[in-house]
């Protein structure tokens, strides 16, 4: 009979010591401490998100810029996480993770004092580093320090971490901005408060383990799980090339379409997309990784079309209808991605995997959208958003038809 170790905690881990025991406690607390951190470090790295338009009014520029902007972000994010995932599995957690914590703090200071675009520049460089040296290190925290030894419910929670971080930074920043002092400022000074405990649930992490202490090598995917690499890889390049475009440009094309200045209109529609994706991963826990794909991308192709057609009817009910439509596809492709690549990879080298998921998943947030910027600069930002949408659902779709092909007999 085949015993599954992944349903056992490692003998080495905190829950090894019983039910009820001062061992099983600490290794909870831990559990959701590292959730917290990663929490804390995706909300502030979206805080901007709402105040984007009023950055462009203040300092002049263009959507282009915004969409720059984020490629600062990409293009230190993507290093960082190719160079934390087998550091930290070689050096231990704490010392990867302290440091980025201390950069997500000086990011959200830079926020809090821009006075023009190269502040924001900078500060969206140093919160780039902190989610590089971050994702990847706490996301296998995550699996080695769940109590059970369960890495479905581990996958779980990094995923409605990850998208609960993305919600509440837009909606936090735009509460904060519409209706309180220092619009500017207020979010920032609250998330580098908050950066202080997740620096401390950082340091009650444990060490990396004995057989993890090596030197760093060049990151690589091994041989036996690169298929499902590739197809969950591409499918979430999809999925977060949906929530750039809602990051970067959706809250100021909402704030055409409703033709309203209102700061937590903009950051709303982007949290009720996230909130969306959040729920269904909740109810889509336990399923099979490949049919959770498989559902999950035809409804973000039918999200991303009524995203095209609400801008060219001008309606913001279909554009909250298209919303919460894609919020459900995008939950569904990352929780299975997620969930995929979490079993498949080998447990010494999962750090590794993780942030090379992640880089492709961070590279969908970042690089598509560039190119609609530049498309809005030409034809504006209504049509570059709609032609946007429709070219991404028609990949879905073909990305559906490949995984259709390959994933006939899972293995999950």
């Amino acid at each position: 009979m085949r015993i599954d170790s992944r349903s056992r905690p490692d003998p080495g881990s905190p829950s090894a010591g019983g039910p009820g025991s001062s061992g099983e406690r600490a290794g909870t607390w831990r559990f959701w401490g590292a959730a917290y951190a990663l929490l804390v470090l995706l909300t502030g790295t979206n805080l901007p998100t709402p105040l984007y338009r009023d950055y462009e009014q203040r300092f002049g520029f263009s959507p282009l810029v915004v969409t720059l902007i984020f490629a600062a972000y990409v293009a230190v994010l993507i290093p960082s996480l190719l160079l934390a995932g087998p550091l930290s599995d070689a050096i231990g957690r704490r010392r990867v993770l302290l440091p980025a914590v201390v950069a997500a703090a000086l990011g959200a200071l830079g926020f809090a004092l821009a006075s023009d675009t190269g502040w924001l520049f900078a500060a969206r460089v140093l919160q780039g580093l902190a989610v590089g040296l971050a994702a990847g290190p706490l996301t296998a925290a995550l699996t080695e320090l769940e109590p059970s030894g369960d890495h479905r419910k581990a996958a779980l929670v990094s995923t409605v971490v990850s998208v609960g971080g993305l919600g509440i930074g837009p909606v936090l920043a735009g509460l904060l901005a519409q209706y309180a002092p220092a619009p500017r400022v207020l979010p920032f000074v609250v998330e580098i408060v908050l950066l202080l405990l997740a620096a401390v649930a950082v340091c009650a992490l444990p060490d990396a383990r004995a057989v993890a202490r090596r030197r760093p090598r060049r990151p690589e995917i091994p041989a036996a799980m690169r298929s499902a690499f590739a197809t969950s890889g591409t499918a979430n390049f999809l999925a977060f090339a949906v929530i750039g475009l809602f990051l970067a440009l959706v809250p100021t094309y909402v704030a055409a379409l409703a033709k309203s200045t209102n700061l937590l209109l903009g950051g709303g529609a982007v949290a009720l997309m996230l909130a969306c994706s959040a729920f269904v991963q909740l109810v889509g826990h336990g399923k099979s990784p490949h049919d959770l794909q498989r559902a999950g991308l035809p409804v973000l192709a039918v999200g991303l079309g009524l995203l095209a057609l609400a801008g060219s009817l001008s309606s913001l009910v279909l554009l909250l209808i298209a919303t919460a439509l894609a919020g459900v596809g995008q939950g569904l492709v990352f929780l299975g991605g997620l969930t995929a690549i979490n079993q498949a990879a080998p447990a010494d080298r999962r750090t590794e995997v993780l942030s090379s998921f992640y880089v492709i998943v961070y590279s969908g947030v970042g690089l598509p959208v560039i190119g609609v910027g530049f498309l809005a600069t030409g034809i504006g930002l209504v049509p570059a958003v709609r032609d946007f949408a429709v070219a991404v659902a028609v990949l879905c779709l073909i990305v559906l038809f490949a995984l259709r092909r390959t994933s006939t007999t899972p293995t999950d």
